[in-house]
């Protein structure tokens, strides 16, 4: 069951906010979208990397969430471009990438992302509570920091 905060749970100051979700998978996608829009947020789904770049092209967000693992981007290409393309507005990299072979040591991925330019990351599985806070705070540090809503790209 998805918990739903009170209504006043992330400040908005000139409409909603609007967030580009990046993710292949569809079953993902759907429940971010869902628990998003339950919460006031607009947003925009893009199956891949390459349809997230440019739905970035084409439109204002004011935070992206960004799978590290997707087909037809290697590994941290995505990251590191939705953060070239857009270094001002806050990215919060998810990834549930797991190692058959738990006795060896595995890559910090979330880690290495960070060092890449993202605000947050979220191990998947992740609960809608997590999901709402990573977002509540990257919107409040990017208030902070001088951002308004919807940060012209380009």
């Amino acid at each position: 069951m998805i918990e739903t905060p009170k209504p006043d749970a992330h400040e908005r100051t000139e409409g909603r906010y609007h967030i580009l979700v990046v993710d292949d998978d569809p079953m993902v996608c759907m429940a971010i979208e869902v628990y998003l829009q339950r919460n006031n947020f607009r947003v925009t789904i893009a199956d891949g990397g390459e349809a997230g770049l440019r739905a970035l092209e084409h439109g204002q967000v004011d935070l992206m969430i960004v799978d590290i693992f997707m087909p037809h981007m290697r590994g941290f290409e995505s990251i590191r471009l939705f953060h070239e393309r857009a270094p001002v507005v806050p990215l919060i990299a998810m990834s549930g990438y797991a190692f058959a072979d738990l006795n060896s040591p595995a890559p910090d991925f979330l880690r290495m992302a960070l060092e890449l330019g993202a605000a947050r990351c979220l191990r998947k599985p992740f609960t809608p509570h997590a999901l709402l806070a990573a977002i509540n705070d990257c919107l409040a540090e990017h208030r902070a920091n001088g951002g308004g809503m919807a940060a012209r790209l380009g």
